[in-house]
C-alpha cells in the first residue's frame, strides 16, 4: 500500500508522515532536504539554480515510486511526484525564476516518468493558512528557509488548493491542520488515525 502526504513548506508532512508510519508500522520514505546539494544555492540564487533542483527532486521522486512499487510493502511517502511538477515548477515559472526552454524540457521529462508511474492508493492533503505555515517554518529554524516570502508560500498555498481541487489519482482525505496539534496532543493524532483507518478500510 502506497500512502503519500502532500502540503505546503511548513504544513507538517515530515512530523506527520513519521508519526503516521510508527502508528501503523508503515515504512517512511522522507523527502531528501540534509543531502540535497541544491537547496542552499536555490534559496540564495533561484534563478539560477531552480531547474537544477527540481530535476534533482523529480530524479529523487520518482525513483521513490518505483521502489515503493517494488517493495511490496506498506510504505508513507513524504510528498509526491505531482507536486514538484504541478506546484512548484510551474511557481517557479510563473515568477519569472524558471525558464521557458527549461520548464518545457522539465515538463517533458515528468509526462515520460508520469506514464511509468501510479498514484499515490491514497493521499492525505495537510491544509494550512499562510501564518500556520509561516509560524511553522520559524519553528524549525532551517537556515536555508529563512529567506522565504509570504508572497512566495501564498502563490504556492493557491496552486496547492488548485491542484487538490482536480485531483483525480486515487482516494484523497483533506485535513485542516491550522486548529490541530498532532505532535503534542494525542487527541488530535488519534482523530486523524480514525480518519485515515476510515479510508483505508474503504480501500478493500
Amino acid at each position: 500500500m502506497h500512502i503519500a502526504v502532500a502540503g505546503n513548506i511548513g504544513a507538517g508532512k515530515t512530523t506527520l508522515t513519521k508519526l503516521l508510519a510508527k502508528h501503523f508500522k508503515w515504512e517512511a520514505q522522507l523527502e531528501d532536504v540534509v543531502d540535497n546539494p541544491y537547496l542552499d544555492d536555490f534559496y540564495n540564487q533561484m534563478e539560477r539554480w531552480s531547474f537544477n533542483l527540481q530535476v534533482y527532486f523529480l530524479n529523487s521522486r520518482f525513483r521513490q515510486v518505483l521502489q515503493i512499487r517494488e517493495s511490496g510493502k506498506s510504505i508513507i511517502q513524504d510528498r509526491t511526484i505531482y507536486e514538484d511538477a504541478y506546484i512548484f515548477a510551474p511557481n517557479l515559472h510563473a515568477m519569472g525564476l524558471m525558464t521557458n526552454r527549461d520548464f518545457e524540457n522539465y515538463h517533458s521529462l515528468f509526462d515520460l516518468m508520469e506514464t511509468m508511474v501510479q498514484g499515490p492508493d491514497l493521499l492525505i492533503y495537510l491544509r494550512s493558512t499562510i501564518p500556520n505555515l509561516v509560524a511553522q517554518i520559524h519553528k524549525r529554524g532551517r537556515d536555508y528557509e529563512n529567506s522565504i516570502s509570504i508572497d512566495y508560500l501564498s502563490r504556492l498555498n493557491e496552486r496547492y488548493e488548485a491542484w487538490i481541487h482536480n485531483y483525480n489519482k486515487g482516494n484523497l482525505l483533506i485535513i485542516d491542520v491550522d486548529k490541530l496539534d498532532f505532535v503534542d496532543n494525542p487527541e488530535d493524532l488519534g482523530s486523524i488515525i480514525n480518519r485515515i483507518d476510515a479510508e483505508i478500510n474503504g480501500l478493500f
